[in-house]
């Protein structure tokens, strides 16, 4: 038997944990009976003591090992998904706090200790006498980083990874498109700082910070109202408010995505249609395969949350056997093609040999009559505006959220805003499939110079109800505002980077471009005066008005398409919408 099972300190899993197996589905039978030793001290890099629990099976025989280092704690869920789950299929897992949460000790940094506390752990390892030299990472969102962070000097005993809706750029994941992620910020924040404290302390944290949205979502400035509702102050959140560009020294380190591009360990990729996380994965694979690294890819109908949810049984799934085929020399159960994603408008699965194939860019061209042709429009007129208001900010219906709010959405009320443009087109004659980023090529002028640009993508069905498919943001400054009054002045011309997306429009939908002033509290309000976010009092609104020639650009899928009938893969999926609060945060 191993070494690890004969410890006087090893137990049966927590009640808790295994509870939670029992109400699990759809998952493999387990391979052996289980045990743990919890709460073991491992060094940091500065010598501080990581606490650490240790999962194994009761079998006699050499398992390779999975190390999860997570800010989140150590208890549910990880404890079963992770500690449970991999140690029943002949895993040794080593799941850790990081420095400063879970009882470990230390300060808690957002990224400055991870990649040299994963090293100190790895050579902890090597002086553990059930350790075969064989190793793997796993995990979600913020244990996803890590496991960047130690990819930027991966050790030689690293054989694998499995990032599971998992980031690489902190400053990513605060900022977008100049503008600053509120909602997914805060709840971050909650996830952060009180998930390792227990299920209890971060449910009250979660439910205060519910109560507090509506006073968030009115009140100026955001620096003084947010800190009652996080039950203090967050000096992370804080720094990252105070220091929107990237190139700032204060965001030196925090993007680890580097790793990608030299990596040789074997990578495995999950993501959802509409995680948080969508783009920043996309980005991983294709490093990964520039760098020749052995990758895959799945992107499920997942948000950031129910990917670890509802979609647990094919993330599983996937991460099992990805692990098994590169630590156990068992590739049996991986499947054929390197990607496979779910597609949107259907409930069908796809094989492809890569992401995202062969497409071809189709523009559909903003009339002033409120329609979207492939026909360009004549002359540079102006198009249509609108004026944004800070005082009554466009409110955000869906999308990559940590909430129950998040996915695919009815956007029928929003569309029915003075504040909202929408163009559509005619009811399509035949499907159209598409695989890869979407773009607004706008041409727009302002009157203050001061505006944000949300465009959105929806699918219109036969019925009426457009639903979100993906979106995208881009803040203007005043240089890129010409001289004049908005209707008499040269336009600038703006691209709106949209998500990625694998969906296809069915026949007798609608293809809708949203074009509107912003997405609040999904994103901190424009205030129209160009003061720093967090001190910001004043409001001033915003006349946007676009210009010909603006156009949407689709990326379209060329040959053998899900969307067009011919559905692949394992399961049916599950369409991406509500679901559980969140679970954690990047």
């Amino acid at each position: 038997m191993a070494t690890a099972a004969r410890s006087p300190s090893a137990k049966r899993p927590p009640l808790y944990a295994r509870a939670m197996r029992r109400t699990l589905r759809d998952l493999p039978s387990k391979r052996h009976d289980i045990a743990y030793e919890p709460g073991l001290v491992v060094p940091a890099a500065d010598g501080s003591p990581l606490l650490t629990d240790h999962y194994f099976p009761l079998a006699v025989g050499d398992f390779p090992t999975l190390l999860v280092r997570s800010a989140y704690g150590r208890g549910f869920p990880w404890a079963t998904l992770y500690g449970v789950l991999f140690a029943e299929q002949g895993f040794h897992v080593v799941l850790q706090s990081c420095r400063g949460t879970g009882g470990s000790g230390g300060e808690f940094a957002l990224w400055q200790h991870e990649a040299a506390d994963g090293r100190a752990t790895v050579e902890w390892l090597r002086q553990q006498p059930w350790f075969t030299g064989t190793l793997g990472t796993v995990g979600a969102s913020f244990l996803g980083y890590v496991q960047w962070a130690l990819a930027l000097d991966p050790p030689p005993e690293l054989r694998a990874m499995a990032v599971q809706v998992g980031l690489h750029d902190m400053h990513g994941f605060f900022h977008h498109g100049g503008a600053f992620a509120l909602e997914n910020a805060l709840a971050g924040s909650v996830a952060r700082t009180r998930q390792h404290r227990g299920m209890r302390a971060f449910l009250r944290a979660a439910l205060r910070l519910q109560r507090h949205m509506r006073k968030i979502t009115r009140t100026l400035p955001l620096g003084e109202v947010c800190p009652p509702a996080l039950g203090g102050r967050v000096p992370f959140l804080e720094e990252a408010m105070a220091h929107p560009d990237p190139a700032d020294a204060h965001w030196r380190g925090a993007d680890v995505g580097s790793a990608a591009d030299r990596l040789t360990v074997p990578t495995s990729l999950i993501t959802g249609r509409h995680d948080l996380a969508l783009d920043q994965t996309l980005q991983q694979y294709d490093r990964l395969r520039r760098a020749g690294c052995d990758t895959s890819l799945l992107i499920g109908p997942w948000t950031h949350n129910s990917a670890l949810q509802q979609g647990w049984p094919e993330v599983f799934a996937e991460t099992l056997a990805w692990l098994r085929a590169h630590l156990c020399d068992d590739p049996s159960g991986l499947r054929k093609t390197r990607v496979r994603v779910h597609v949107g408008g259907t409930k069908t699965w796809q094989d492809l040999p890569d992401w995202p194939g062969t497409t071809t860019a189709h523009r559909h061209y903003l009339h002033s009559d409120a329609t979207l042709t492939l026909r360009p429009p004549e002359g540079t007129a102006p198009l249509l505006s609108f004026r944004y208001d800070p005082a009554d900010p466009t409110p955000s219906v869906g999308g990559p959220l940590l909430s129950n709010k998040a996915g695919g959405q009815d956007n029928t009320a929003l569309e029915a805003r003075d504040d909202v443009l929408t163009f559509t087109t005619d009811p399509l004659t035949e499907p159209l499939p598409l695989l890869g980023p979407v773009g607004a090529e706008l041409h727009v002028s302002t009157d203050t110079g001061h505006a944000d640009l949300f465009a959105r993508l929806c699918d219109v069905d036969d019925r009426g109800r457009s639903t979100n498919v993906c979106d995208g943001l881009s803040r203007l400054q005043p240089t890129d505002r010409p001289a004049g009054p908005p209707t008499g002045s040269t336009p600038a011309a703006v691209t709106v980077t949209m998500s990625s997306t694998a969906h296809c429009f069915l026949a007798g939908h609608r293809i809708r471009l949203q074009i509107s002033g912003g997405a609040h509290p999904r994103f901190a309000r424009n205030t129209g005066t160009g003061e720093p976010l967090a001190t910001a009092t004043r409001l001033i609104p915003a006349e946007v008005v676009l210009h010909h020639p603006s156009a949407l650009v689709l990326p379209v899928a060329e040959g053998e398409f899900a969307g067009q009938g011919q559905g692949q893969g394992q399961g049916q999926g599950q369409e991406s919408g509500p679901g559980a609060e969140p679970e954690s945060g990047p």
